[in-house]
């Protein structure tokens, strides 16, 4: 038998069965943090216990979508269910990007449950160095 401390937990538990699973119609949210590191964004999403393979990226215009699902994991005939609190289904999360971003060079890996997509910052955004020319001027005739 499994012992509960958290008192919230069963709230967020309650929630959670009322609103039912994700669907690709209607998908849950996934958590997300964004930060800049040098040149570029990276973007981290929590989705642990998805295969590889149950995740799409998709990049259309300035838009980036994620979308994962979570499978039941298999279990045996003889398996009586506990106690189920790790939510199943679809999540998803769409993030309007800048146009300041490089979406053609995005690079994406899923290690320990967290998708880690790094988008450069595109070259004419990248801060450069303007030259003054020489002080020459020349007369226009008419």
């Amino acid at each position: 038998m499994l012992m509960r401390t958290d008192p919230f937990r069963e709230i967020d538990r309650l929630t959670q069965q009322l609103a039912g699973p994700g669907t690709w119609s209607k998908p849950s949210v996934m958590p997300m943090d964004a930060y800049r590191d040098g040149d570029a964004y990276v973007v981290a999403f929590d989705i642990p216990g998805v295969a590889r393979d149950a995740i799409d990226i998709d990049v259309e215009r300035n838009m980036l979508t994620v979308k994962a699902e979570r499978r039941p994991a298999p279990r045996s005939d003889r398996a009586q269910m506990e106690l189920s609190e790790r939510p199943l289904g679809v999540f998803t999360r769409q993030i309007m990007l800048a146009d300041t971003l490089d979406t053609e060079r995005i690079e994406a890996a899923y290690e320990a449950g967290v998708l880690t997509l790094r988008i450069p910052i595109a070259e004419r955004a990248k801060p450069r160095k303007i030259t003054i020319g020489g002080g020459e001027h020349k007369q226009l005739s008419s």
